[in-house]
């Protein structure tokens, strides 16, 4: 791939997700220098109205440790607060309040829109982890009533995403442990796939691109948000999770976005250590027609140093070895 002067980082995102022959790999920088990248978020998350606490009510705990700390407590910890729990409303008004700003200053990147923290994830935090293990066998009726509620108000932050004439709407959603999924594959296959399914072809029909970040090991189920139309599969701890048979079914098929291990090799590593495991992602998952968005993120809470932070962006931008192209 040679950069050419009339490719944009919009259109060049766009190419590598539809495999369209980008003129080089995409980059998106997460959380700092994202201007360097090519990829802006509009976050169009609000407070509640009065203030108090995050949209779903979380009040956040700091640690002190540089991450984005947790919630203090569950906020429906038992379903007898569900009585007086409010839900989220639209405010659609609210959330496009600085879209036109936005797009001024997002020409030339790809637009992706988020709120935050979505699906079970989210869902996890109103119950906390325990009882969100237990709740979709022991009772799945009330689970379901909370959680189709949940999705709902996403299918309306997905419309919105449209109004503000963004490219993609930004799945926030982690479904992996260090080892394996939260829940059995066969479950999260016969409960959650169709939900999240329903979401995509509601994005698709608004034309937007649907991106979908997970942490931890989700290897049983990548080739399921293939089969529902996710566009953007974000890889999210390549360290945890066995990158070759993903790549040999999918690469070419499907566009990955995968870090260099901000476990492993991005904090523990030589600057030589990262620039060969960025060939290695780039050889497994791009093609001379696209397919795959390098990410980076600053992440010195968990020791990485400032040094490898640059390594790192470094690392994405040389032209890297390329698979061969489809047959």
């Amino acid at each position: 791939m040679r950069e050419r002067p009339d490719m944009d980082g919009r259109e060049r995102t766009r190419r590598a997700i539809r495999f369209e022959s980008p003129d080089r790999t995409p980059l998106w920088m997460f959380n700092r220098d994202q201007p360097e990248g090519d990829v802006l978020i509009y976050g169009y998350g609000l407070n509640r109205e009065d203030g108090t606490a995050g949209e779903w009510g979380f009040t956040w705990r700091n640690l002190g440790d540089g991450t984005m700390g947790q919630p203090e407590e569950p906020v429906i910890a038992t379903w007898d607060d569900l009585a007086t729990f409010r839900f989220p409303s639209r405010r659609a008004e609210e959330r496009l309040a600085h879209a036109a700003e936005f797009q001024e200053r997002a020409q030339g990147y790809y637009r992706l829109g988020a709120v935050g923290i979505t699906g079970f994830n989210n869902y996890t935090f109103l119950r906390g982890f325990e009882n969100a293990l237990v709740d979709f066998l022991a009772e799945p009726e009330r689970a379901f009533a909370l959680f189709d509620r949940m999705l709902d108000w996403e299918g309306e932050m997905i419309d919105i995403a449209a109004e503000a004439g963004l490219d993609g709407f930004h799945f926030c959603d982690d479904w992996g442990m260090q080892e394996g999924l939260v829940i059995a594959p066969s479950l999260w296959r016969e409960l959650f796939k169709p939900r999240y399914g329903r979401l995509v072809e509601r994005a698709h029909r608004h034309g937007l691109d649907v991106w979908f970040h997970s942490c931890g090991d989700i290897s049983d189920i990548v080739r399921d948000f293939h089969e529902i139309g996710v566009d953007v599969i974000n890889i999210s701890q390549p360290n945890v999770v066995d990158l070759e048979p993903i790549a040999a079914d999918l690469a070419g098929k499907q566009c990955f976005m995968v870090p260099i291990s901000y476990q492993t090799v991005s904090i523990s590593g030589t600057p030589e250590d990262i620039q060969r495991e960025a060939d290695r992602l780039r050889r497994l998952f791009e093609r001379p027609e696209g397919g795959f968005i390098a990410y980076v993120e600053e992440y010195s809470c968990m020791g990485m140093s400032e040094e490898n932070y640059q390594a790192c962006k470094r690392a994405f931008r040389s032209p890297g070895p390329l698979a061969p192209a489809r047959s």
